[in-house]
């Protein structure tokens, strides 16, 4: 197969920080890919387990794989293409959480088996919220770019006629 038949997908939640070791594996025992096969959906050639192989691949300047390296999905349904790209990674590597966020359903992924972090709103990242000092009034900071600020302001808007009355329905669920 020609490498250049498979697409990176651009959508996966992996991060692809330093894959030094993955591609000093590959060079080093290529054999292993004949183990360890880029899975593809054979509609549009994404790639939907073995991004990272894919690019080491790339990085090593391979032009052309074995066919017994890849395999076809061509039997699992769309929704079964999505769930293998997290179970194929599930206990390794790191995760864009933005992209599971924002393009997975959660329960989907805990059944699954992906353990999800617990984002605490007491974390480094709001430990501006002090809870002992409260008084009549808190303030909550948050930061956004000018266009994210404008979009939220907008969705917000759809809920209610303020900005705080809408996080307040949208926090007791109404």
């Amino acid at each position: 197969m020609k490498l250049s038949e498979l697409k990176i997908n651009p959508d996966n939640p992996q991060i692809f920080d330093d894959l030094s070791k993955l591609e000093n594996s590959i060079r080093d025992f290529p054999k292993m890919l004949k183990l360890r096969k880029i899975v593809y959906d054979p509609k549009t050639m994404m790639v939907l387990g073995g991004n990272k192989r894919l690019i080491c691949l790339q990085n090593l300047k391979y032009k052309e794989i074995s066919d017994d390296w890849v395999i076809s999905a061509e039997d699992l349904t769309e929704d079964e293409k999505h769930r293998f790209i997290i179970q194929d990674n599930i206990l390794e590597g790191d995760w864009d959480w933005d992209i599971l966020a924002n393009d997975w359903n959660q329960d989907e992924l805990i059944e699954w088996g992906l353990d999800l972090p617990l984002f605490d709103d007491f974390s480094d990242k709001n430990k501006e919220i002090n809870t002992e000092l409260f008084e009549d009034e808190m303030i909550i900071k948050l930061k956004y770019t000018e266009d994210d600020y404008i979009l939220v302001r907008e969705q917000l808007s759809k809920i209610a006629e303020t900005p705080e009355q809408a996080v307040w329905k949208l926090l007791n669920n109404e």
